[in-house]
C-alpha cells in the first residue's frame, strides 16, 4: 500500500508543470512597459484646461480692455468738443500784450487792430468752402450755391501801436481768384479792426509733402512766420471781416473727428466673438 502511494506521488510530480521563478517578474515588467493610450479632448466638459488654453483667454480679455479704453476716449473727445464750442461762443477780448498767452487760447476770439501787408500774402489749400461762414455774406466772390475747391488767403498783419506782426487767415477764395490781381477791391488798405479765432499750428499730415513755394498744404505756422518775418501766431478772421470781392471769412472748423463709437463696437464685438470661440474649443472641447 505504501509503495502504491509513493508511486502515485512520483508520477504526479513528473507530470506537473515546472515552476519558472522568473515568470512573475517578466509579467510585472510587461505591465509597467505598457504605453498608455493618447489623451483625446473630450466634449463632456471634464477635460482640464491646459496652460496654453488659459493663455488664449488673453485675446478676449485684451479686446475687452480696448473697448473700455475707447469708452473713456469717447467721453474725453465729447468733453473737448463742448469746451471748444463754448470758447467760440465767448465774447471776444483784445489781443494780449504778451503774444505767448495765445498758446492757451485756441478757438477763443480776440480783437486786433492794425494793417494788412498784402505784398507778403500766402495761400493754404486746396480747401473746400465752409458754407456756414458764407451765411451772412452777400458781396463775396461767389454765390451761395458755389462750393468749388479753393484756397485760404493768409496775410501778415502789423498790430497798431507795436512792432509785432502776426498771421491772419482772411478767408476762402476760389481757385480762379487765387491771384490777388483778380480781386483788387478786396485788398483793403489802411488800419482795420477785426475779430479772429486763435489757432495753433497743425501737425503735418501723413504722406503730405514738405512745403515748397507760397502755397501751403497744412497750417505750418512756424514755417509761414519764418517766410513772412512775423511772430508764430495765427488767427482765423470771422465772417464779419468779409469785404465785397474779398476772401470769405469764418472758415474755422470747430468739429473734431469722433469715431470712437465705431471703435467701441468693433472691440466689444471681437471680445464677444473670441470669448465664444474660447469657451467652445477650450472649455467644451468642440472643434469646427
Amino acid at each position: 500500500m505504501f509503495r502504491f502511494i509513493q508511486r502515485e506521488v512520483l508520477a504526479g510530480l513528473r507530470s506537473s508543470r515546472p515552476v519558472n521563478r522568473f515568470y512573475p517578474c517578466r509579467q510585472a515588467h510587461q505591465k509597467r512597459s505598457r504605453v498608455p493610450p493618447p489623451v483625446r479632448l473630450r466634449s463632456d466638459g471634464n477635460q482640464p484646461i491646459t496652460a496654453f488654453g488659459w493663455m488664449l483667454l488673453a485675446i478676449p480679455a485684451t479686446t475687452f480692455g480696448l473697448g473700455c479704453w475707447q469708452v473713456y476716449r469717447k467721453q474725453w473727445k465729447e468733453d473737448l468738443i463742448r469746451n471748444l464750442e463754448s470758447r467760440m461762443r465767448m465774447e471776444p477780448v483784445p489781443i494780449p500784450d504778451d503774444l505767448s498767452e495765445l498758446e492757451k487760447m485756441e478757438y477763443q476770439k480776440v480783437i486786433v487792430r492794425g494793417e494788412f501787408l498784402h505784398d507778403q500774402e500766402l495761400h493754404l489749400g486746396p480747401r473746400a468752402l465752409i458754407q456756414k461762414g458764407d451765411s451772412n455774406t452777400t458781396g463775396g466772390l461767389f454765390s451761395q450755391k458755389e462750393s468749388s475747391i479753393g484756397y485760404l488767403v493768409i496775410t501778415p498783419f502789423k498790430l497798431e501801436g507795436r512792432e509785432d506782426k502776426i498771421l491772419i487767415n482772411r478767408g476762402w477764395v476760389s481757385k480762379r481768384n487765387l491771384d490777388p490781381a483778380t480781386r483788387p477791391e478786396g485788398q483793403i488798405k489802411g488800419t482795420v479792426e477785426l475779430q479772429g479765432v486763435v489757432r495753433l499750428p497743425e501737425n503735418r499730415p501723413q504722406f503730405t509733402p514738405n512745403q515748397r513755394g507760397a502755397i501751403f498744404m497744412y497750417r505750418d505756422v512756424p514755417k509761414m512766420a519764418e517766410q513772412c518775418g512775423t511772430e508764430p501766431y495765427f488767427l482765423d478772421a470771422t465772417v464779419e471781416s468779409t469785404v465785397p470781392h474779398g476772401p470769405v471769412g469764418g472758415q474755422t472748423r470747430v468739429t473734431l473727428r469722433n469715431e470712437h463709437l465705431s471703435y467701441i463696437f468693433t472691440w466689444f464685438s471681437l471680445s464677444g466673438f473670441t470669448s465664444w470661440l474660447w469657451f467652445r474649443q477650450v472649455v467644451r472641447g468642440k472643434s469646427f
